[in-house]
């Protein structure tokens, strides 16, 4: 299964928010759309993403007065991609490997969507489901 496939069931609208948006405001934006990370676009694209591991984390390190600081402050800049011919498998190799929970994808260097962990366990799910009644279905003629 490729990520095209997962964005065809799941959609390929991404909400971002610019360095400049306050991480008070960015707590706002993923409790609204309750989503995990929101990825940071700047004029010349993809400039980062900011997670809510992101936040606490850094809230932990430098208290409250962290809220009112921009985003650019604490997303991480160099950011994992894929693209929309990447397989579920090699995703999940580079989900594993680089410990992120949401990727970007790219399409010509230009944001086509994004990939969560739960996206990829759910395509796993699905894959197997349809292997189960595919064999059972063989069995059952046999």
């Amino acid at each position: 299964m490729r990520i095209a496939d997962v964005l065809r069931t799941k959609g390929s609208g991404v909400v971002t928010v610019s360095p400049e948006t306050t991480v008070a405001d960015l707590l706002a934006g993923l409790a609204e759309h309750n989503i995990g990370a929101m990825v940071v676009t700047g004029p010349d694209g993809l400039a980062g993403i900011v997670s809510e591991r992101d936040v606490v984390r850094r809230l932990h390190e430098r208290g409250a007065d962290l809220l009112a600081r921009p985003v650019s402050e604490i997303m991480t800049k160099v950011v994992a991609t894929c693209t929309p011919a990447d397989s579920v498998d090699d995703l999940s190799v580079l989900m594993t490997r680089r410990r992120v929970r949401h990727v970007p994808v790219l399409q010509d260097g230009t944001l086509a969507g994004i990939v969560s962990i739960g996206d990829v366990v759910k395509s796993r799910m699905e894959e197997l489901e349809t292997h189960q009644e595919q064999l059972h279905a063989y069995i059952s003629r046999g």
